[in-house]
């Protein structure tokens, strides 16, 4: 039997759910599930994938030709300089791409450029800031094996925010922000670095202000003061994120005191490939076929233990396609990235819901080949999900959350130790953003937990309270966070979230909530990713 087509509106992106309308799919954890949404609710979808560029080592070689607002990159090498490139870490994109990373593209050709003009003091730096320590492995799957081969570990290694000796700071901004580097990127001639845009935030100044900076330096921003006076992460306008502000402020500093030329790029959303490339599409489009595949790997799925999900879903490469390569200055290089990866992100929204509902996937740009544990899920939810938006937020004031999500209460404890801490120990004493800060230097100074991050793959100890204070925005906006499918309902509740049996236990406790038999449900269709520019 043909399931019925739903009514959509002019707008591809929006569908409004009737009594003939097919259940929506939602993806939790390793895992989908069927959702059917009460009558009236709001179905936000992702754009489709933007056609990729054709010839991308031409794109790039002409990007390195032509940048904007300094010299062709050929024109600054020289034989004898010192050329450090920095290079975005494995936090994105989510899924990894298939090979090749267009980070080993835009490397390659540099290198050439290089080898062709006498440069050979070079060193590449993962600019991981205070995230994990990248493993060979991972690096080697980044830049290709050939890169690997000849420059790992020596002159190809993860930057180090606590090294004593490896960090110089280089001033302080007008406004009293100190900017504090790594050693090597500031002694260099030249700094190229090397990008990956896949969310509006990253990029521009904040690529080496903050990704080759120390905990000194991030935590000038990286605090809940700051955090409390963002609107939106993803909305780039200063007057709208102060976190934005102040790294533009150190980055205009950096850009002062070095000569840095960088290279940006951006992709689609075709995040799902092969017998699964269906699920990049909205369900009404999906054929009978389409359908019983789902229903089948799905079956599959749910028979499966947890840990081989895990594994099932850490093999996944999608086959992205860059839409967009450009280079040159700071400022005029992200503008242009930004106005394409808006193209590509941006969904118009008309109207805020009452009630948004989302499932969290497996993966964040924190646990890439690690388990994605409760302070991770609190920040996808409130810190990521609820701030895909720009002008206004999709859910009203004190308006309900619902989020999909299985909630494990378990640490990848390699990775992550100090989170184990933080949420056994801080989280039972407080949860007020601003009151748990006064924990913050116990934790950036405990030697333990630095030794991990210097020489094991852990993040660093202060990581966990930037992952709470990033979910300040959505806690004082939001009234309630309500989790279905949590096997741990001591999970939420640690959070200071709810929990449901059922979407439909959940949707009665938004109504209870709201005090609306009939609250406006938006779901938020995701993955892929996008940005609701949403009018009220």
């Amino acid at each position: 039997m043909a399931r019925p087509t739903p009514r959509i509106t002019r707008d591809p992106n929006i569908e409004f759910i009737d009594d003939k309308s097919s259940p929506k799919v939602v993806f939790y954890g390793t895992r989908f599930q069927e959702v059917n949404l009460p009558r009236g609710s709001r179905v936000i979808y992702p754009n489709a994938p933007m056609e990729p560029i054709g010839n991308l080592r031409a794109a790039v070689r002409y990007a390195l030709n032509h940048p904007h607002n300094t010299d062709p990159l050929f024109a600054q090498l020289k034989p004898g300089m010192k050329l450090t490139i920095a290079i975005d870490d494995i936090s994105m994109p989510l899924p990894p791409m298939v090979a090749p990373d267009v980070r080993q593209v835009v490397l390659e050709e540099v290198l050439k450029m290089c080898a062709d003009y006498g440069v050979d003091d070079i060193h590449m730096i993962i600019a991981i800031c205070l995230h994990r320590r990248m493993t060979g492995p991972e690096i080697k799957a980044m830049v290709g094996r050939q890169i690997y081969d000849q420059y790992y570990p020596d002159r190809l290694y993860n930057h180090d925010a606590e090294d004593p000796d490896g960090i110089v700071e280089i001033g302080e901004t007008k406004h009293g922000h100190k900017v504090r580097l790594n050693k090597r990127a500031v002694e260099s001639d030249l700094l190229v670095y090397v990008n990956l845009n896949l969310v509006p935030m990253n990029g521009g100044h904040k690529s080496v202000a903050v990704g080759l900076c120390d905990y000194k330096s991030v935590s000038e921003h990286h605090n809940s003061r700051t955090l409390h006076k963002c609107h939106s992460y993803m909305d780039p306008r200063e007057h709208k994120n102060q976190l934005a502000k102040i790294m533009n402020r150190q980055g205009a500093l950096v850009d002062e005191k070095l000569n840095v030329f960088h290279i940006e790029t951006t992709i689609n959303t075709r995040m799902f490939g092969g017998p699964l490339s269906f699920l990049n599409r909205p369900e009404r489009t999906w054929s009978e076929f389409d359908w019983a595949k789902f229903q089948a790997s799905n079956a599959a799925l749910w028979k499966m233990p947890e840990a081989m999900r895990r594994k099932v879903f850490e093999q996944i490469r999608a086959p992205y396609g860059v839409i967009a390569v450009e280079a040159g200055k700071t400022e005029p290089t992200h503008e242009k990235i930004l106005e394409t990866s808006f193209k590509q992100y941006a969904v118009p929204v008309k109207g805020q819901a009452d009630v948004l509902v989302m499932g969290l996937s497996f993966i964040s740009p924190y646990n890439v080949n690690a388990i994605l544990n409760p302070i991770l899920v609190q920040i996808m939810t409130l810190g990521y999900y609820f701030n895909f938006y720009r002008n206004n937020p999709i859910v009203r004031k004190d308006g309900v959350i619902i989020v999909f999500h299985p909630c494990h209460e378990e640490f990848t404890k390699d990775h992550h130790p100090s989170y184990v801490e933080f949420y056994h120990r801080i989280l039972g004493i407080t949860k007020d953003p601003d009151a748990m800060a006064d924990f913050e230097k116990e934790f950036a100074e405990n030697p333990d937990y630095i030794h991990m991050y210097r020489h094991g793959n852990a993040y660093h100890p202060v990581h966990p309270f930037y992952m709470w204070y990033w979910g300040n925005a959505g806690r004082e906006w939001t009234g309630k966070v309500i989790v279905v499918g949590a096997e741990h309902e001591r999970v939420p509740a640690q959070l200071g979230w709810e929990s449901a049996r059922t979407f439909e236990d959940a949707l009665e406790m938004a109504r209870t909530y709201t005090n609306k038999s009939q609250p406006e449900v938006t779901l938020f269709h995701a993955p892929p990713i996008m940005v609701a520019d949403v009018e009220v």
